[in-house]
């Protein structure tokens, strides 16, 4: 039920008609704190305490603690935030929607309507964690990975379907469509919702820590526990305490071809250094205004690597133009945009405009293209060091972040053998002759023997780049570093360049309108022509699902200790993440993930030797394959088609794919639990009773 507390309820003007919303305005008129001048982030979560108001879990006492929030103030006070929905990804989901099963369960057992268990908030649950990268490089390799994605996971599969039909308030995006939260970028964000004649802002939690990539189209959000989450889906308050709020004071402009992943190396880097740990961290001033959306949630995306509790932007013109460019309605436009309006809310604030705990600055045009790692993804280094920094990493000690490793050994190739095999793998097959496909143990990948064609005379060493992906929700989301990759990829073949037949290429979008894109623009062949096919769309790589690399391969990196490298286009790179044979892992724009797969090696520098060989022998240049923000610009159109996202989502409901319709399930308000290896009733419920038992103060001795 709708209160007025402090008159703060009035209405607006939604176009043509008038719509309600809490005023943060009237706080300040009654005299609760300048809150005009408090951080925007700040006041989202104001606007959820003051219109949630019962008197009960949020009360006046919390609305005016959080209206008087002090800059330099000690942390003392905790904020009861009940957030508009809730997004799950489908490993963390999953136990949250057993809980809810259980609860139906118990519910029934007692004669009750098994209807009243039922999320209280929307919740969006999107199947990306599980598929893997076991097959790459063929045009077949998405299928391929798709149907094995479907075998290992069936039994989820099956109770997530009985979920989409029991819950009213319980979505699921199925396997195939793309990276939770690039989804929730482009589709399940409205930016404004409307609940009994009130507008209110959306805001969210979710169970995957880049939950934070909301943050770039002005949506205060980030990644919490499932308890948090379950607690969230069921009205109940998010509890955190309240933050310091840093600011970013972003200035000036990215130079010629540097890419939004330099900037955020750049940003994290700085941050990390900043100590946000536990921090709001929001960004102000004409840089930041100057950024396109695509690379404020590339930011935003990064915010655990830094250490943020959120790396928020606020909502301005460009926000609104990325929600038209992305299929929103027209209604929704301008419901979104009155709001935030009518709210002081609306804009990129200026320098002095807001009061933050502490400023941090950064120039814009000091931003270099960059890679980070070998271990961190804070330690940035630009492209002209890698080959520096990786040669004394090498023979550096492990607690200097180093490999240990003799340096005389750097010039040193191995041989892949024609016979290796990993032990207790059994022996090759014989080329030629029908190969078995077993599974690993657990959810490890197939592997598969290299042809002996691909074998003979091939030799990896130490700083040899074996897996290059563009993947991860950082980068897939953004059309800025995808049609650069594919630009570079057409100038490259175009130039004789290739990459070499053992390296595992991979390219992982973040949803299907970028496969969409890159086909408008006839990218995507050049991309396949360097071995980058479609091989799935989820989250692969980054976290750890780049599937095996070839036994013979293995082998020889255990056999000899070699220090090999993989380059994605992730947020994540610690050791043996990735792949657990390989050290040494880079994080880069999806262009540079293409060329240090020509390059083949870390041990190149880009800067000052050539990217390889042509056909005639003739060297060819970073710099003549690079494109320019012209030619990336002019492609940018096929990016934002609006009809394109709209007939690509509609798809989720109406034609979700033929092996997903393939999936059965039991159907029911209550689940029956059938026998399954993966899913199990959770034991919390059992023998439950309306009146709580008394407690044993029994001691066991």
């Amino acid at each position: 039920m709708a209160h007025n507390l402090f008159n703060s309820l009035q209405e607006f003007n939604v176009g043509p008609k008038r719509g309600k919303f809490y005023n943060l305005a009237a706080l300040e008129a009654a005299g609760l704190g300048k809150v005009s001048r408090l951080p925007v982030s700040i006041r989202i979560v104001l606007e959820s305490v003051l219109r949630n108001c019962d008197g009960v879990k949020v009360t006046e006492e919390h609305v005016r603690q959080l209206a008087g929030w002090k800059p330099g103030a000690s942390r003392t006070d905790e904020i009861p935030f009940v957030v508009a929905r809730v997004v799950l990804q489908d490993f963390t989901g999953v136990p949250l929607l057993a809980d809810l099963a259980a609860m139906r369960n118990v519910a029934d057992a007692m004669g009750k309507n098994a209807k009243t268990i039922e999320p209280l908030v929307p919740v969006d649950l999107v199947v990306d964690h599980s598929v893997m990268v076991d097959h790459y490089g063929t045009k077949d390799a998405l299928d391929l990975n798709m149907k094995l994605e479907f075998q290992r996971n069936r039994e989820r599969y099956e109770f997530m379907k009985w979920g989409m039909q029991a819950f009213d308030t319980f979505g699921v995006v199925p396997p195939g469509f793309g990276i939770v939260h690039q989804i929730n970028l482009e589709y399940l964000a409205r930016g404004v919702y409307k609940k009994d004649g009130i507008y209110y802002p959306d805001t969210l939690v979710g169970t995957d820590s880049h939950t934070t990539m909301i943050n770039g189209i002005g949506v205060v959000g980030w990644g919490v526990g499932g308890i948090e989450a379950e607690a969230g889906m069921l009205g109940q308050p998010v509890y955190f305490l309240t933050p310091d709020v840093v600011g970013v004071h972003l200035k000036g402009k990215l130079r010629e071809g540097v890419t939004a992943t330099d900037l955020v190396l750049s940003i994290t880097e700085l941050l990390r250094k900043a100590k946000v740990v536990g921090k709001f961290v929001e960004f102000f001033g004409e840089g930041t205004a100057s950024l396109a959306v695509p690379d404020r949630a590339t930011i935003g995306n990064m915010a655990p690597e830094y250490g943020a509790t959120m790396g928020f932007f606020p909502v301005d013109e460009k926000t609104v133009s990325y929600f038209e460019g992305t299929g929103r309605t027209h209604d929704e436009l301008a419901a979104f945009e009155a709001y935030f309006r009518a709210q002081g809310l609306f804009g990129i604030p200026k320098a002095g405009a807001i009061d933050y705990s502490s400023v941090v600055s950064l120039d814009l045009g000091t931003v270099a293209p960059s890679l980070a790692g070998p271990k961190r993804p804070q330690d940035r280094i630009e492209i002209g060091n890698v080959k520096r920094e990786f040669t004394r990493l090498f023979s550096a000690p492990v607690l200097e972040n180093g490999f240990n490793q003799p340096g005389s050994r750097l010039s040193q190739r191995f041989p892949v053998e024609a016979n290796g095999v990993l032990a207790g793998s059994g022996p090759p097959t014989p080329d030629g002759a029908p190969r078995q496909v077993v599974e690993m143990k657990g959810n490890r990948p197939l592997i598969q023997p290299l042809p002996a064609r691909e074998r003979s005379g091939l030799t990896i060493a130490d700083g040899d780049v074996l897996i290059a992906a563009i993947t991860s929700c950082t980068n897939t989301s953004n059309p800025g570093v995808l049609l650069a990759a594919g630009l570079l990829a057409k100038k490259s073949v175009e130039a004789g360049l290739t990459v070499q037949k053992h390296i595992k290429t991979s390219l992982a979008p973040g949803s299907r309108v970028v496969t969409d894109y890159l086909q408008k623009t006839g990218l995507l062949p050049y991309l396949e022509k360097l071995g980058f096919s479609l091989a799935a769309y989820g989250c692969t790589t980054c976290i750890g699902n780049a599937g095996d690399l070839s036994p013979e391969i293995n082998e020889t990196i255990i056999s000899n200790n070699l220090v090999c490298a993989a380059v994605l286009s992730g947020n994540r790179n610690f050791e043996a993440r990735i792949h657990p044979n390989l050290k040494a892992n880079f994080l880069g724009s999806p262009p540079l993930v293409v060329a240090y797969a020509i390059a083949g090696t870390v041990l190149k520098d880009l800067m000052t030797e050539p990217l390889g060989k042509n056909a005639h022998g003739k060297d060819v240049w970073l710099g003549d394959v690079w494109p320019s923000s012209e030619e990336i610009y002019a492609l940018m159109k096929y990016a934002m088609d609006p009809q394109a996202y709209e007939a690509n989502y509609a798809k989720v409901k109406t034609d979700p794919g033929e092996l997903w319709n393939k999936v059965g399930s039991v159907s029911g308000q209550v689940y029956t639990w059938p026998k399954s290896t993966y899913i199990a009733k959770p034991p919390f419920f059992d023998e439950f009773a309306m009146q709580p038992t008394a407690a044993s103060t029994a001691v066991k001795g």
